[in-house]
């Protein structure tokens, strides 16, 4: 009869052993990534990066003059220009209050 027939199968050490490990990778992997978006956001310097993005696309948009000031949420932006090699550059550095500091450096034509 080929219901009676043998199958092979793991011992139960092996499924245990098994299990464990992948337990084990998936709490490893789920530590990362919790890891790496607490970070992310425990800079908080999201919100400026953001802002420096648009302040970014408005200067090679021509939509804001060098040199550029203003304060964004307890973040204060400098943007100054200057030329290296004959090469139109530009420095956007944010500094909050506490002493962070976010700095950029661009080259536009």
């Amino acid at each position: 009869m080929v219901v009676l027939k043998k199958l092979k199968s793991a011992t139960l050490i092996e499924a245990l052993v098994a299990t464990v490990l992948i337990v084990v990778i998936f709490m490893v992997a789920s530590t990362i990534l919790n890891n790496l978006v607490l970070n992310t956001y425990s800079k908080k310097e999201y919100i400026v990066n953001y802002r420096l993005n648009v302040l970014e696309y408005e200067l090679q948009n021509h939509k804001r003059q060098v040199p550029y000031e203003e304060v964004y949420q307890n973040w204060k932006i400098v943007i100054n220009g200057k030329a290296k090699n004959g090469i139109d550059t530009y420095e956007i550095s944010a500094v909050n209050d506490k002493g962070k500091e976010v700095k950029r450096e661009r080259a536009y034509e």
